[in-house]
């Protein structure tokens, strides 16, 4: 353990030996590496003495909060008692099963089985492999093709990265593999304002993309269509309130999987226990991860319908697929202290009526700054979209992304974790904040809305 060694040599360590991951190495500096020792609550602390607001829970994740000791006394018990064991060979232990029942409680009714990975991108390259099996189980082999949207994320893995609509991931490993087609994403002010159509419109047409996908490619060659109930690395893409209900019409009236990518949405962001819920549609399968366990530990998983359950039982034979870590029991008793905290603290509720709404109310008055065209929330999940002319919402700044870095500089320099994508600032803080610390968050962001704002008008940006 590293003790005792300075701020830079630690940089300087990092430096020589980490690759780090979606990171321009030949760009980062030794001194521009921030060093994270240590956390609790909504707050981090940095090698350098620097005490910093975390306004992403981590990496969407950290849904209870930093330094909670229950659930590392969790998993200390639970590694005194079983450290590792696989669940492969007609095996399994007592950690799994409490957790596969409470997974099953949680989830919508129509959802009662649970696979295990070890993260959101491998979920995705299960549901991959499930959705292909289940087809062929069924007898119509040939239904292979999976829609999936245009900046969407799925994970980084091929089967992963392939199915996000991410320009930057497909052109490095020759992606995306076969049989994935995408179609338009539901993201109103940077691409449904511009045709005329009010949001509501907006919603009806993207839907309508699927439709036609499905028309075109046709349904006997499809085997579902993901999407993330909110996208959130694609910028907090909130869909139009008629988004999900048309795509909900859609799917029911064809013979098509719906999977939700719930990785992020998943575990009370959006004020309800999957974003499913809250904008009530029906999986046939759910990608989980980050909120399971808070990020105590790595975890993922899928959540698999009835429909799928029953023929995989019925049909099936032996499903070659599986990971060392799957239901790994250390990561179980992690996932199980934290989803018990979430019950007890009544966590979900509070997102929903209490302390979403006020994050929301004082979020979006952020909405006045001149350099803000839209600011917009959903729970506990959020964006600030930037723009150089409040009185032309159509604009945009020149070089896509360099507005956006620099908020996001100034926002460290604040002491507030924001995340920029593209020229827009998101939000994404523990579900534990409190109402005086919402207050110290926003105050934090409106200063760095001011100094971008001044940056980039004295820079000639705008």
């Amino acid at each position: 353990m590293l003790v005792n060694v300075s701020s830079h040599d630690l940089k300087v360590l990092d430096h020589k030996h980490h690759l780090h991951p979606f990171t321009d190495h030949g760009a980062l500096g030794v001194d521009e590496r921030r060093v994270i020792t240590r956390a609790d609550g909504v707050w981090m602390w940095d090698s350098d003495g620097n005490r910093l607001l975390d306004g992403m829970a981590g990496l969407w994740c950290v849904n209870v909060g930093h330094g909670r000791q229950e659930i590392g006394e969790a998993v200390r018990a639970q590694m005194s008692e079983l450290s590792y064991y696989n669940t492969f060979f007609k095996t399994t232990h007592p950690p799994v099963i409490e957790l596969s029942e409470i997974i099953a409680d949680l989830a919508p009714d129509h959802m009662n089985m649970v696979f295990y990975g070890g993260s959101g991108s491998d979920a995705n390259d299960t549901i991959f492999r499930l959705v292909r099996y289940y087809w062929d189980l069924m007898g119509k082999p040939e239904k292979k093709t999976i829609i999936a949207r245009k900046n969407a994320y799925h994970g980084s893995t091929v089967a992963g990265a392939s199915l996000g609509g991410m320009g930057g991931m497909h052109g490095q490993g020759d992606l995306p593999i076969g049989g994935i087609h995408h179609i338009a994403q539901p993201y109103w002010f940077g691409e449904g304002m511009q045709s005329g159509m009010s949001e509501d419109e907006f919603g009806i047409w993207a839907a309508r993309e699927l439709e036609r996908a499905i028309d075109e490619i046709g349904e006997d060659k499809i085997g579902a269509f993901i999407a993330e109930p909110i996208q959130g690395a694609g910028g907090v893409i909130i869909p139009p309130d008629t988004y999900w209900p048309e795509v909900s019409r859609i799917l029911k009236e064809r013979d098509i999987l719906f999977v939700s990518d719930e990785v992020i949405c998943g575990f009370g962001r959006t004020g309800e226990w999957f974003g499913a819920d809250t904008y009530g549609t029906k999986p046939d399968l759910m990608a989980i991860a980050k909120g399971m366990t808070s990020g105590y530990l790595p975890m993922g998983g899928v959540i698999v319908s009835d429909r799928v359950a029953d023929v995989l039982h019925e049909k099936g034979g032996e499903f070659y697929h599986g990971y060392t870590y799957s239901g790994h029991p250390a990561a179980c008793a992690a996932a199980i202290a934290n989803l018990n905290i979430m019950k007890r603290e009544k966590i979900v509720d509070r997102v929903r009526d209490q302390i979403g709404p006020y994050f929301r109310e004082r979020w979006l008055g952020l909405g006045d700054h001149p350099m803000v065209g839209e600011a917009r929330m959903k729970g506990l999940v959020g964006a600030l979209e930037l723009i150089p002319d409040k009185n032309d919402l159509m604009k945009r700044f020149g070089d896509v992304g360099k507005v956006g870095t620099i908020a996001r500089d100034h926002s460290f320099n604040n002491g507030l974790i924001m995340r920029a994508v593209r020229d827009s600032l998101i939000i994404s803080p523990p579900l534990t904040i409190t109402e005086e610390e919402t207050d110290d968050l926003i105050a934090r962001a409106r200063k760095t809305l001011d100094d971008a704002w001044s940056t980039v008008r004295k820079h000639g940006l705008a």
